[in-house]
């Protein structure tokens, strides 16, 4: 007996029998989900996508546009709006191989980059969750230290500390979540999303009575008055477009789970560009009515909610940013490595495994910020300005993936992929797809060069869109070169 590919419908199963079951390739978590697995509707997608984006780098968004790329707080809120409007495009095309076939990320990228070159791609996906993952992780435990401050005097007076404790307690509930599996990830967010719009949308009406809409969106650019708007907008766009160009990758993590593609379909298109504007609103909005509450312009929720002088207010905010935090932070940035490091070695990592590898690499990125909240350490280099930072710079080199992505998907494989051959090295997938690996590794090329000569420093400012093009366009090139060339030697041999 050997393993076989069986469609059911729009779906495609894998029976796995002993020659997967022995396969270097192949454990049981990367494996195809049953179809009687793929549970997730269109409402539970939506509420994926408002538990993720409802989070405290979210809420800084607005203040991200204004303060570094010189837009005004009308034009960064449209700015937002339309790159979460444009990632739809990657996401949902790059979502349908997981939910016809049932595969994550890793495996999809198999075909595309080849069984050991898939690695390369994963790594770095993998590398930017888990620096994400430390941050995320450390907004949550400052939330937990700010809870038990509100309700214990002995506790607040720990200070650092405290706050470092409150990061491993956070660190925990993410583990546990994970480690439970998709139908916990299910559960969170289903759970958490209509908590959070409601807690939301009560934030925004008790704030227009601090402050006036009017005048916080007549708020003017912060760039000098000769210059142009488009060059500024752009290149917040970019930048935007950079904040999830990691789930436009690893989307289908969650898609093998949807019910359909018009399930996955409709529930991100529900779900991401209006949360992702209105949450960002709101973090202009209370930034701005911070100085009234306050007495100073606090653009971090968490360190605004803690100055509130009411104990019990205090303790109710800081559950439901844990709450949002978490919901996020599983989602998001525990996912995907924990797939990826799968992919290295799936007969020695495991979904548990490859969930602890991503929590540790976690806390090593993290590793600085904990030793200067224990008074051990003294830097200058602050978690706002990585945030800030890695925007763009990483957006470059994952925009040629989901080019590469889309390209070998659609128009290379004609929507169509070998089950059976994804976990048996040696088969119809290379272990090192040469296109791919050459599409990508020029598209990171011209980026290094872009960094360094002014005359083409835009293709670096303008990273995903770019890179995406790039990668796209060399790799459809290449794909057919190297099938022409294939066909050539067939010809001859027969």
């Amino acid at each position: 007996m050997s393993s076989k590919s069986v469609q059911q419908g729009e779906f495609y199963e894998l029976e796995v029998d002993k020659d997967l079951q022995d396969s270097t390739a192949y454990n049981d978590d990367l494996a195809p989900t049953k179809i009687k697995d793929r549970t997730w509707n269109k409402w539970n997608i939506t509420a994926l996508w408002v538990g993720m984006s409802i989070c405290v780098p979210t809420y800084t968004l607005g203040g991200v546009l204004t303060a570094y790329f010189g837009l005004s707080v009308m034009e960064a809120l449209i700015t937002i709006l339309v790159a979460n409007a444009i990632l739809l495009f990657p996401l949902t095309l790059n979502a349908y191989p997981g939910t016809k076939f049932g595969i994550p990320f890793p495996v999809l990228l198999r075909s595309s980059f080849g069984m050991v070159g898939s690695n390369i791609p994963c790594l770095i996906r993998a590398l930017v969750a888990c620096g994400w993952f430390g941050i995320q992780t450390m907004f949550g435990g400052l939330a937990i230290h700010l809870f038990l401050s509100a309700v214990s005097d002995g506790w607040a007076s720990l200070g650092g500390v405290g706050e470092v404790i409150g990061f491993f307690v956070f660190w925990a509930l993410n583990m546990y979540v994970v480690i439970r599996g998709a139908e916990s990830i299910k559960w969170l967010e289903t759970l958490s999303a209509p908590l959070l719009l409601v807690v939301s949308i009560g934030l925004m009406m008790w704030a227009g009575e601090k402050v006036s809409f009017t005048e916080i969106l007549a708020t003017p650019a912060n760039r000098p008055e000769e210059a142009g708007f488009w060059g500024y907008f752009f290149g917040g766009l970019a930048a935007m477009v950079g904040f999830w160009a990691t789930l436009s990758l690893n989307i289908p993590d969650f898609s093998r789970y949807a019910k359909s593609q018009k399930d996955q379909i409709i529930g991100q298109i529900i779900g991401l560009p209006v949360t992702m504007f209105f949450f960002a609103a709101l973090g202009v909005v209370l930034t701005a009515a911070s100085s009234t509450l306050v007495g100073e312009t606090i653009s971090d929720p968490v360190s605004l909610i803690g100055k509130i002088d009411s104990p019990f207010w205090v303790a109710i905010a800081m559950v439901l940013i844990i709450i949002a935090t978490l919901s996020t932070n599983t989602a998001a940035n525990v996912v995907s490595p924990t797939n990826d490091f799968q992919n290295i070695a799936p007969k020695l990592i495991n979904h548990t495994r490859g969930a602890l590898l991503t929590g540790l690499v976690g806390i090593l990125l993290m590793g600085w910020e904990l030793l200067k909240k224990m008074g051990w350490l003294e830097s200058d280099v602050s978690v706002e300005s990585m945030y800030s930072n890695w925007l763009l710079g990483y957006s470059s080199l994952l925009g040629p993936i989901a080019g590469i992505m889309i390209v070998d998907y659609f128009l290379i494989k004609r929507q169509h992929l070998d089950l059976v051959a994804l976990y048996t090295p040696g088969s119809l997938y290379p272990a090192f797809n040469v296109p791919g690996l050459s599409a990508f590794g020029f598209s990171v090329l011209l980026t290094i060069i872009a960094l360094n000569v002014p005359a083409i420093s835009w293709f670096y400012s303008y990273g995903w869109f770019t890179g995406a093009f790039t990668g796209a366009v060399v790799y459809f090139i290449l794909a057919n070169m190297k099938q022409s060339a294939a066909n050539q030697a067939s010809a001859v041999q027969s």
